[in-house]
């Protein structure tokens, strides 16, 4: 039985193959390895002119030729990737402009070189970032603006697809960096303008403050000592960790209150504390120093209608409560009267919050408040016990630990007349509290609270006595 012949078509195209490539004109050639076939333009035996060059795999090549090579404008799809070139070709390659349109999404439209991105040229990505300035060797290199898909913007160097070198990258919530990067990351002098107000000017190392703010601290001597009814100045210091100021950090944002000494009773003290009523139960605060306290008004000289920096000139020496009126108050211990002053408000204080400039912050003309509503000023008074206990037979003495309450101290403003000082703290032991309330928070945390002791004393107890008229600075 005879074998099968070749079919036609494969005749035809051996036929095809076999023959010489057109010499010149419009004509069709397969080449021997048959990977490649071409339909176009012939000059002088090689494709010149218009043509389309397919390949086996399904890409293909359309535009033009010069001299058998692919030169000039075209058109290029590449089967195993799926992305698309049309622009400029030199030798098969693309090069000059083009726009390159990627499988994955995004494309490039600029300069090409050996079909690399080289020289400039606008990238879109898959997630519709855009990188528009210079290329070298497919990446972003030199100088670029680079719009993220959150909205933040950078301007500046790049180097192998890296911002380095000097760039200012824009947040969308209002942050600013300038200055130098290294590998994506602020490295070397930058400034740093946080959404919250706070300001780093100087050395960044790996992103981070090289003289970054660690603590607050309130200047002074361990224990200050005020004079009843004094207004006084409270120095305040950003440090790092080796205890030098946080000269490189402005605008954070500090609110100083205040906190009294919180005792339960019975308890003995020649300093006054207070008791709160059921109703104004709060959780004390612990401190460094010992002891809780509560939270006590603070207010500020001139924001209380006092005149500012003015010192208290008619406080009662020692004893808010006078020799006869504790005697009286002895003799009556069923009774504990609550001596308040009569008028009270809510005391605005515009100067409660300070910006810090340069690592440093300054609270001016600081007054404690009177005792708020609900919490009861005591004393406790051993010396005046005892001598209640001397009495003759008959009369009334309290129980060991009786507590009496303090009168509003009195003052002389400097016109000489003298005034209830609803703005005065009574006598005893407080504490300062400075918070750091940055919002948002500075590099996403705030420092510690910085807490400080404060004595009230009576005017002759406290050796920091001052001439009226000059405010206490701490």
């Amino acid at each position: 039985m005879a074998a099968a012949g070749p079919s036609p078509g494969s005749l035809r195209q051996r036929r095809e193959s076999s023959r010489r490539p057109p010499r010149d004109g419009y004509g069709v050639y397969v080449y021997p390895n048959s990977f490649f076939r071409y339909e176009g333009e012939w000059k002088g035996g090689k494709k010149h002119g218009h043509g389309k060059l397919l390949f086996k795999d399904g890409g293909y090549y359309e535009g033009e030729f010069v001299d058998g090579e692919i030169t000039g404008e075209g058109y290029q799809h590449w089967a195993w990737s799926g992305n698309t070139y049309s622009g400029q070709f030199v030798l098969g390659e693309p090069q000059g402009h083009g726009i390159m349109k990627y499988k994955a999404g995004g494309h490039y439209e600029g300069e090409f070189s050996g079909g690399l991105r080289e020289g400039q040229g606008f990238l879109e990505d898959q997630d519709g970032q855009v990188y528009q300035g210079s290329f070298h060797g497919n990446k972003k290199h030199g100088h670029g603006q680079m719009f993220f898909k959150n909205g933040d913007k950078y301007d500046g160097d790049w180097v192998r697809d890296q911002r380095q070198g000097h760039g200012v990258l824009c947040y969308t919530d209002g942050s600013t960096y300038e200055g130098q990067w290294h590998s994506n990351i602020w490295s070397g002098l930058g400034t740093l303008a946080h959404c919250s107000g706070v300001t780093y000017c100087g050395l960044w190392i790996n992103g981070h403050p090289a003289a970054q703010a660690k603590r607050i601290v309130a200047l002074g001597p361990e224990v200050l000592e005020v004079v009843q009814g004094s207004s006084f100045t409270l120095k305040v210091q950003l440090q790092q960790d080796d205890g030098e100021v946080a000269k490189s950090e402005s605008g954070r944002v500090l609110k100083i209150s205040a906190g009294v000494r919180y005792v339960q009773l019975p308890a003995y003290s020649e300093v006054s504390f207070f008791k709160m009523d059921e109703d104004h139960q709060e959780t004390p605060i612990q401190t460094p120093f010992g002891f809780q306290c509560i939270s006590y008004p603070l207010s500020f000289a001139t924001s209380c209608g006092l005149e500012p920096r003015s010192s208290v000139e008619g406080a009662r020496a020692n004893l808010p409560l006078s020799k006869g009126d504790l005697e009286q108050a002895l003799d009556n211990q069923g009774d504990t009267p609550s001596i308040l002053p009569a008028e009270r408000h809510e005391p605005r204080c515009p100067e409660a919050c300070q910006r810090v400039e340069h690592g440093c912050a300054e609270f001016v003309d600081i007054l404690l408040g009177p005792p708020p509503p609900g919490m009861q000023p005591f004393l406790f008074l051993p010396s005046m016990l005892e001598k209640a206990y001397r009495r003759p037979k008959g009369s009334q003495s309290p129980p060991e630990g009786a507590a009496t309450s303090q009168e509003p101290p009195e003052s002389t403003r400097s016109n000489g007349t003298t005034v209830e000082l609803s703005a005065a703290a009574y006598l005893g032991e407080y504490v300062l509290m400075i918070c750091d309330v940055t919002t948002p928070p500075f590099l996403g945390h705030r420092l510690p609270t910085a807490f400080k002791h404060l004595r009230v004393l009576a005017k002759g107890d406290s050796q920091s006595s001052q001439v009226p008229g000059d405010s206490q600075k701490l």
